[in-house]
């Protein structure tokens, strides 16, 4: 049976390192197809009655004027989703757009919060107090002039974000698609020019790495392992960008540990050359044979099964220190952490 990385030394694995590049290879799963919905994700039926609210507003989208939809996003504000998906813009570009427009400040910080409270009690009527409701006029002013105006001319090398099916013409094409069967090769079409999910892939990117830290954590928990586990951006001396997880702690780190989800190859090529650095780190001022500290890959998803090379250099920075979700639990006995049980 052919070893792991993480079973053989440096040597043997400079000295046939496609065999350990099928290794790590053979055990790495895909999660693509599968997303956590996350807190805020909005189901279909709630999406559908703010377009039903949106659409008995501004009689079947014939008038869709600013005093007939503002009343309806803060009565039913699930509304101002399906009016930003109309739109197919994201938060910050409506509120950049909206501040060009109407001379009203919609900062990225509202739109965003916004946003993420409608999502989260989509049909609970907006609190319109103080600046909000300036704010949301503008963006609802804003969105009533495009869907109006429909595409603007441009170039031939060009192409304006509100040439789709439902707002190319303003309000005939609104009024045409929402009175009919959508043209399957033109909603294929629009699919593909914007990946399914795509947004609310974005928008949960942290919980879908969470599922592997979540099986770090209780592997070293299990064992009885002191750790440090850090937050997003947060500041450790001694490293430009905090590792994941410290063992036993920041103030003696002695084992560096990080988990990294990627389903796209160019990604996996920047999380690879991030933990390199970590392995440059680890032999500053020491000898190969003394680094500072351990540096260990935990890693999964596509993305890191492209490019053999990557794998390579990734086993080589972390001298063969690469687990999967497969084999986490081979995680202690075959690295440093034993050194740190207790259990």
């Amino acid at each position: 049976m052919p070893k792991f990385p993480f079973e053989a030394t440096l040597e043997e694995i400079l000295k046939d390192s496609e065999q350990f590049v099928d290794a790590v290879f053979s055990c790495l799963e895909s999660e693509f197809l599968i997303m956590p919905k996350g807190a805020g994700f909005v189901e279909y039926a709630v999406f559908e009655r703010g377009y039903e609210a949106l659409k008995a507003a501004t009689r079947n989208f014939t008038e869709i004027l600013p005093e007939r939809v503002f009343p309806v996003t803060v009565d039913e504000p699930i509304s101002i989703v399906v009016l930003r998906t109309m739109l197919g813009f994201t938060p910050p570009e409506w509120g950049y757009v909206a501040t060009q427009r109407t001379g009203v400040e919609v900062s990225q910080g509202f739109i965003r919060s916004l946003d993420r409270k409608v999502r989260m009690a989509p049909e609970t009527p907006l609190n319109i107090n103080g600046v909000t409701k300036s704010r949301l006029e503008a963006l609802i002013r804003t969105a009533c002039q495009l869907l109006v105006e429909g595409v603007p001319e441009v170039r031939k090398d060009q192409i304006h974000r509100l040439d789709k099916a439902d707002t190319k013409r303003g309000l005939e094409s609104v009024r045409n698609l929402a009175g009919m069967g959508v043209p399957y090769a033109m909603l294929l079409y629009e699919r593909f020019l914007g990946r399914p999910f795509a947004g609310h892939r974005d928008s949960v990117s942290e919980l879908i790495g969470d599922s592997l830290e979540s099986a770090i954590e209780e592997t070293l928990s299990k064992a009885g392992i002191s750790f440090r586990k850090t937050k997003r951006a947060e500041k450790i001396e001694g490293f430009d960008q905090a590792p994941d997880f410290i063992i036993p702690s920041e103030f003696n780190p002695q084992v560096i540990i990080e988990a990294k989800i990627t389903e796209d190859d160019g990604t996996a090529r920047d999380k690879v050359t991030r933990i390199q650095h970590l392995g440059e780190l680890s032999l500053a001022g020491r000898s190969p044979d003394d680094p500072k500290y351990e540096v260990i890959a935990c890693i999964g998803g596509r993305g890191f099964g492209v490019r053999r090379e990557d794998m390579k250099k990734l086993l080589i920075a972390t001298r063969g220190k690469v687990f999967t979700a497969k084999t986490l639990d081979h995680l202690v006995e075959n690295t440093r952490l034993k050194e740190f049980r207790t259990k």
